[in-house]
């Protein structure tokens, strides 16, 4: 069965900066949910960031800048909170090649899980196009990352993949 690794804050968690969850109502979540094969994972609750936290942003890139030390992430203060995002996003990459995972829906917006649009690192709302630290990673290692706005799509890429596997 095709795993799915999934932001714990769409699946009802409160585990956000700000305490809270981002709750994703969706009929193939909640069928993913059913067939067991989900994953859940939060990086940044994984790397001992506390719920609630300081928001963090990325600035001078996106994650795959971090990845190359060519940008960085801190939180609303300036406290450089990097090694702790960079450490979320190994140990949801070893979450995800323990299970098997082969594509993962994360929350847009966010410098771990962006997989389309992080914050710009001004701390005023800004967006700009990339990938958080952990979509960058998991990216980077084969994993296709989905947003919870693409759940249609990445439904059809796990059907599309257990098709491949029934025939070969």
């Amino acid at each position: 069965m095709i795993k799915v690794l999934v932001s714990a804050c769409l699946l009802g968690e409160k585990v956000r900066f700000h305490g809270e969850d981002a709750t994703c109502v969706s009929a193939v979540l909640d069928r993913w949910r059913a067939e067991g094969r989900i994953v859940p994972a939060c990086p940044e609750v994984m790397a001992g960031l506390t719920v609630p936290r300081l928001p963090a942003e990325i600035t001078g890139g996106d994650g795959h800048a971090v990845l190359l030390k060519d940008a960085y992430v801190s939180d609303s203060t300036g406290a450089d909170v990097t090694v702790a995002l960079l450490d979320g996003a190994r140990m949801a990459l070893e979450t995800a090649r323990r299970n098997g995972v082969q594509l993962a829906v994360l929350k847009d917006g966010s410098p771990s899980c962006g997989s389309g649009f992080i914050y710009d690192g001004t701390f005023r709302g800004q967006r700009s196009s990339g990938q958080g630290v952990t979509a960058a990673m998991l990216s980077l290692a084969g994993i296709r990352v989905f947003s919870e706005r693409q759940l249609d799509e990445a439904a059809a890429y796990v059907e599309a993949l257990e098709n491949e596997r029934s025939v070969g």
